[in-house]
């Protein structure tokens, strides 16, 4: 019998799988179920709580440059992404191996324009213009693969930054 995992716990076990042992992070309702695969996994991933979405891209920009490894860092959708735009740039142009995860609103309510918490229009169209890589995480059976893919992107050509949204949803 194969044991049902959350989008949550898919994504920190690939996470752990590509050796990320840092996250920077602000935590938000759209992320609640990631942030409890991350409680669930212990002293495997240090989380570190920043006051501000901006703080944690610039801190996951600053960890990749000075270690050389992947620099990730969480944030919520909407403003919380916005937030981290100008780290996510400088990641582009500097060659930094970042990775963005970011929350989504559920995944009914992408694109309806129904002014949910946190809704930007196109917020993956977003994303992508600013990394190298970017993609949504639509079932929890894709977040393996899809981490997989991201962490192609940031070891092969060019390193630039990568991002991955997740709906709530898929979280669950």
């Amino acid at each position: 019998m194969m044991s049902k995992v959350t989008g949550g716990e898919a994504i920190v076990k690939s996470l752990l799988t590509h050796e990320v042992n840092t996250l920077f992070a602000l935590p938000g309702v759209q992320n609640d179920y990631l942030f409890n695969a991350l409680y669930d996994a212990g002293d495997q991933i240090r989380v570190i709580h920043t006051r501000h979405e901006q703080g944690a891209a610039y801190m996951a920009l600053g960890y990749a440059l000075s270690t050389g490894k992947v620099g990730a860092y969480c944030v919520v959708p909407g403003v919380g992404l916005l937030n981290t735009t100008a780290a996510l740039a400088t990641a582009y142009s500097t060659n930094a191996k970042v990775l963005c995860l970011t929350g989504q609103i559920a995944s009914t309510q992408i694109g309806r324009g129904f002014g949910m918490l946190h809704e930007i229009p196109d917020q993956l169209g977003i994303l992508q213009s600013l990394t190298k890589w970017a993609t949504r995480i639509n079932s929890p059976a894709e977040a393996p693969a899809l981490v997989a893919e991201a962490f192609r992107q940031l070891y092969t050509g060019r390193p630039r930054p990568v991002g991955l949204e997740c709906p709530p949803d898929v979280l669950s």
